[in-house]
């Protein structure tokens, strides 16, 4: 099953159900690794890091008409907030990723794309404050401690981490929806790098060296689903998609639990 056609059918299929919702679709990707491809636990983390590093990169041009770079550049005070936890984090993450045993990571992994699931559910689409709820020194702390703990989770799921970081950006930031979508990227792509240069230093990282073509049409595959999921924004209304989408990672959650 793991060949490239497969991988490219896979990756536009989960790049679609991302781009409904402003997402890459790395949370899909990573139980499909697993269950389908038969990747053990950190190979599946790897190969799913660097196919997301790929598709964010991308996708931060693809938004340039809607948010332009000089207004993300305008925001930078609220990168570097967060990034001063989101790499720590993302390098901690890495660490602790390498060093747990299969079964275990298989646990953790689980337990988040149920939290991932709850964040589907109950925080995407909010809409930005009037003002942040925070302000001054106790809003810096919050960025740092929220930019650790979603690096870390990015990190040990493999993924860009904007499941996370856009809650975070119009709860605590107050930002709107398409900055938000914007910021998350910018900061996504230097905390995985951090993550993707910690896991080249483990063994594990001989993953992509063997698969590189398969990571790579499996890439391309998840960049053409995104681009169509954002052509079909809003034609599947929130109400019937995000409950859908979180059903299947709740299966998902479930199915990696078992997993031997």
């Amino acid at each position: 099953m793991r060949n490239n056609p497969a991988a490219f059918g896979s990756g536009a299929i989960i790049g679609t159900l991302g781009g409904l919702i402003g997402l890459g679709g790395a949370e899909f990707r990573l139980p499909l690794l697993i269950s389908l491809f038969g990747f053990r636990g950190l190979e599946a983390v790897v190969l799913n890091k660097a196919t997301s590093l790929i598709v964010v990169a991308s996708a931060l041009p693809f938004r340039a008409g809607a948010v332009p770079f000089a207004e993300i550049h305008a925001h930078w005070p609220i990168i570097l907030n967060l990034l001063a936890g989101s790499l720590v984090g993302a390098y901690a993450g890495a660490s602790w990723a390498t060093r747990l045993e299969s079964g275990t990571l298989y646990k953790i992994i689980a337990v988040l794309l149920l939290l991932i699931a709850g964040m589907l559910l109950f925080a995407h689409g909010n809409e930005a404050a009037t003002t942040p709820a925070l302000t001054g020194a106790s809003l810096i702390i919050a960025g740092i401690a929220a930019g650790f703990a979603i690096g870390s989770v990015a990190s040990l799921l493999g993924v860009a981490g904007g499941e996370f970081l856009i809650p975070t950006l119009i709860l605590l930031f107050s930002a709107d929806v398409k900055l938000a979508g914007s910021l998350s990227l910018a900061v996504s792509l230097p905390t995985m790098l951090v993550g993707f240069a910690r896991y080249s230093r483990d063994q594990s990282f001989s993953v992509l060296r063997a698969n590189w073509r398969f990571m790579l049409a499996m890439a391309i595959g998840s960049i053409t689903g995104a681009f169509i999921g954002g052509l079909l924004l809003g034609v599947v209304p929130n109400s019937i998609l995000l409950p859908g989408l979180a059903a299947i990672l709740v299966i998902s959650a479930v199915k990696i639990w078992q997993h031997e």
